[in-house]
């Protein structure tokens, strides 16, 4: 499963990293499963020849990764995979997916122009019987259905968007590419929710499995709305990431 003959000891790289990326590709590859354990700490240091404290060092990596959890007595296993939402950057599907050493790829259900809804154009701000693309997609990461996205774009903006754009790439890349646009803020909710049947058959899960509902509006610079998005997100699959502080009590009042 793992070469030991890969560690190089001559790297800047700290050993503890080099066998948390060759623990990391096992699992990426598919030779280890969700449930599956990993080696122990034991196995670890006599194969690669090191401290148990490096051994443990990687296995925690891992764990705090989120691609691997321990149970005490027990050992280390692997994680179901879960794509991370990191609140405090302004980042697509493709470049969250890549963040992790992971490949997008996306499915496309629907890529066409309709006049909205009140929701859609008031939120981006339309001209009555003004149109809108709409691309509807099953966003993948390793090949693995994680959610739906369904994309609102006035036309205005984009004039012959569906003629440029290939829909199985990055949207926000096409966007700066074709038209200069490049997304600067996001105002994004998250709900709690359950797929139902449709939603369920294209993730590949089962109908009524837990779910994160995004509503996202995305605005370049100037304030100017450019992009509304309806996604729904398989929770098993997805987690959410912020980092809170705490304010200093001494330059408190109150």
């Amino acid at each position: 499963m793992l070469d030991a003959s890969t560690l190089d000891r001559n790297s800047p790289l700290p050993l503890y990293y080099q066998i948390q990326q060759l623990l990391l590709g096992t699992i990426r590859s598919g030779a280890l499963k969700a449930g599956q354990p990993l080696p122990s700490e034991q196995e670890i240091a006599a194969k690669f020849r090191i401290s148990r404290m490096t051994a443990r060092q990687a296995l925690k990596s891992l764990g705090d990764m989120g691609v691997a959890y321990s149970q005490r007595g027990k050992g280390t296993f692997v994680s179901p995979f879960k794509l991370e939402k990191a609140f405090r950057q302004v980042l697509s599907f493709t470049e969250e997916t890549r963040a992790v050493g992971s490949r997008p790829s996306s499915k496309v259900l629907s890529f066409e122009s309709f006049i909205p809804n009140a929701e859609i154009a008031g939120a981006l701000r339309l001209k009555p019987k003004e149109k809108v693309f709409r691309l509807s997609r099953v966003r993948l990461a390793d090949s693995l259905p994680m959610g739906i996205e369904c994309s609102h774009l006035p036309v205005r903006l984009y004039p012959e968007l569906d003629r440029k754009f290939d829909p199985s790439t990055s949207l926000y890349s096409a966007l700066d590419e074709f038209y200069g646009i490049s997304v600067h803020m996001t105002d994004e909710v998250v709900e709690a929710g359950l797929l139902d049947a449709k939603q369920a058959r294209l993730l590949q899960a089962s109908r009524g499995a837990p779910a994160f509902v995004f509503t996202r509006s995305s605005y370049v610079r100037s304030g100017e709305p450019v992009e509304y998005v309806k996604a729904v997100y398989r929770g098993d699959r997805y987690k959410l990431v912020n980092r809170l502080m705490r304010q200093d009590r001494n330059n408190s009042r109150g």
